[in-house]
Formats: C-alpha cells, sequence, structure tokens
C-alpha cells in the first residue's frame, strides 16, 4: 500500500500524530472511482485549504467498510487502492490517511472517531463530507454530530452539494450499475473520464498468439469486477498515445473455464514485448458479453469480428 501512493506523489500517513499537526483541511470517504462527486468534492476543499494555508487531506479506509462487513458478497471495486491514488494525483491532494478497517474501527463510537482521528489526530480546521455521508458504530454519526463536535474542537464542517449528470445524482453505486448494464457512455460522463482498470503485463499461455491475435494478460488483482465481456479500448501505457485494441474480461470458458479473473488485450498492429509493463486499460464500447463456444475455430471467428468492430468504433470516436 505505501508503494502505491508513493508513486502517485501523495504523502502517507498511517500513524495519527501526538500531538496534532497545526491544521489540515480533510475529507473522508471511499472514493471509490473518484467520480466527478468526488472531484467536486476535492476541488472545494483545496479552494479552502490554499485560503487558509492548511494541507488538504484525503481520508481513506483498507479495506473499504462493505467489504469487511460483506465480505466476498460485498460490490466490487470501481478502482483498487493503486488506481484510486493514480487519480488522486491528478487532483489537488497532499496527503492520504489510510486507516485500516478492522473490529476496532467498526465499533468505535462516532463521537470517539471525531475525537480521536480529526481532533487529536489530524488537528482538522475545516472538513467537507458529503451530503449524505454517515461514520462511527451502526453508522451513528451524521452531518449533525460533526456541526456539533466542531464547536467543541473548533473546526468548520462543510456539505458538497449532490452532482448530477442527466438528471441524476453521480455516484459509485449508479456508476457500476452502468457498467453492469454495458452503458460505457453513462458512466464516463458520471467518471469525467473512460472507465479503466489498471495491471502488469504477465507471461500467459500464448493461447492468443496461436489463434492470430496475441495478447497482453493483465492480473488485475481482484476479486470481482464491475464488468465483463469484450470490449474496445485503448491502453495508456505502450508508448506516448493511447494505443486502440480489443479486449476481453472474464474466465475465458471456451480456453480453460477457469474462475480466475483476466484481463487480455490485443493491440491493434503492434508488435513489441510488454512483459512487466504497467497499462491503463481503457473501456470505451461494450461489444458482447463474454461466452463460451463449441470450437476454438468458432472463437477464432468472433474474435476477427470483435476486432473489426471496435476498430471501426474507435476510429469513429477518433474522427469524433
Amino acid at each position: 500500500m505505501p508503494a502505491s501512493l508513493a508513486t502517485a506523489g501523495i504523502r502517507l500517513i498511517r500513524t495519527l500524530h501526538r500531538p496534532p499537526p497545526p491544521g489540515t483541511v480533510a475529507t473522508i470517504g471511499n472514493f471509490d472511482g473518484v467520480h466527478l462527486g468526488h472531484q467536486h468534492l476535492i476541488r472545494a476543499l483545496a479552494r479552502q485549504g490554499e485560503q487558509l494555508e492548511w494541507p488538504v487531506t484525503v481520508i481513506l479506509f483498507e479495506p473499504q467498510p462493505l467489504e469487511y462487513f460483506l465480505g466476498g458478497r460485498a460490490p466490487a471495486r470501481l478502482t483498487r487502492l493503486r488506481e484510486k491514488a493514480m487519480h488522486l494525483r491528478e487532483l489537488p491532494v497532499d496527503q492520504v490517511l489510510l486507516l485500516r478497517f478492522n473490529r476496532y474501527l467498526a465499533n468505535l463510537p462516532a463521537w470517539d472517531f471525531i475525537e480521536t482521528v480529526l481532533a487529536k489526530g489530524l488537528g482538522v480546521k475545516y472538513l467537507v463530507v458529503g451530503d449524505d455521508f454517515r461514520f462511527g458504530r451502526n453508522r451513528e454519526g451524521d452531518f449533525a454530530l460533526l456541526e456539533a463536535a466542531g464547536v467543541r474542537y473548533r473546526f468548520e464542517v462543510s456539505a458538497t452539494p449532490t452532482v448530477e449528470v442527466g438528471g441524476m445524482r453521480v455516484s459509485s453505486t449508479r456508476i457500476r450499475e452502468a457498467l453492469e448494464a454495458g452503458d460505457m457512455d453513462l458512466a464516463a460522463r458520471m467518471l469525467g473520464r473512460h472507465y479503466s482498470m489498471c495491471g502488469r503485463v504477465v507471461a500467459g499461455r500464448r493461447q492468443g498468439r496461436s489463434l492470430g491475435f496475441p495478447t497482453a494478460n493483465l492480473n488485475p488483482q481482484r476479486r470481482k469486477t464491475p464488468i465483463s465481456g469484450v470490449f474496445a479500448v485503448t491502453v495508456k501505457g505502450v508508448d506516448d498515445r493511447p494505443w486502440p485494441g480489443v479486449a476481453n474480461v472474464g474466465v475465458r470458458p471456451t480456453v480453460d473455464g477457469s474462475n480466475r479473473v483476466l484481463l487480455e488485450v490485443h493491440l491493434f498492429d503492434f508488435d513489441g514485448d510488454l512483459y512487466g509493463r504497467y497499462l491503463e486499460v481503457c473501456f470505451h464500447h461494450k461489444l458482447r458479453e463474454e461466452m463460451r463456444f463449441a470450437s476454438v475455430e468458432a472463437l477464432t471467428e468472433q474474435i476477427r469480428q470483435d476486432a473489426a468492430k471496435a476498430r471501426m468504433l474507435l476510429e469513429k470516436n477518433t474522427k469524433e
């Protein structure tokens, strides 16, 4: 975890200060996806930090609370910690307090969280939270409690208004629903960018090459993903421009039928070695669901059709 945040150029805090630092402006949440709502909140916070000359602190939980409570039944993440840090790097964030969400934190009363983490730990002077933010044991803490605590500990609390796209509230849940439905355009508009997944290229079985479609195999390091199927994509990290291609996210039912989620990308007109390279795959259009084919020949023909359709869609995007 520390390496991913350090790579993003963000100071990582894992031990709270005693006494607290002179002051900071802060926000709290999962920031899954770092979507337009999160971006709006952080930029509002940064404007206040600039006026007060205090650093901007984002407080994150790892694992995310629902993952702690629900385990494997928790919704798929939009972003892993490293991806989250990558997107936070594009925003005016100075430091991240990474709190391990465990039994202690799950059972910590809301007032104790305010006192231990915000007031005595970070020295928060200004706090921005979402309008629906809840925290503490049994989600007992809310905006009113934060306001009351602010009077006692001398910090100001502000709620950021809801951000909407097309009359719909932007949220990680809504983005996850759009991705599941294959509505990549709506997800992109709510994220402020195309949805993407990152990973390092690992050695595969070279089965794609034997079919005439060599692939870069990425380990997404996820137990579950918010998307599955075949997509028209562009890939960052190949060279100095996004590289077009077609990608499959799933378990390859025709080839080996395993339960391990893989991200395989065929880059159009590429001839080179990408092993060990860290790539970001951006999903533009969903072409179809993953499916099992009666033969390898049928699979190969479908891949040809997928590649042709992906090329057409991506070229159309470029012209537009």
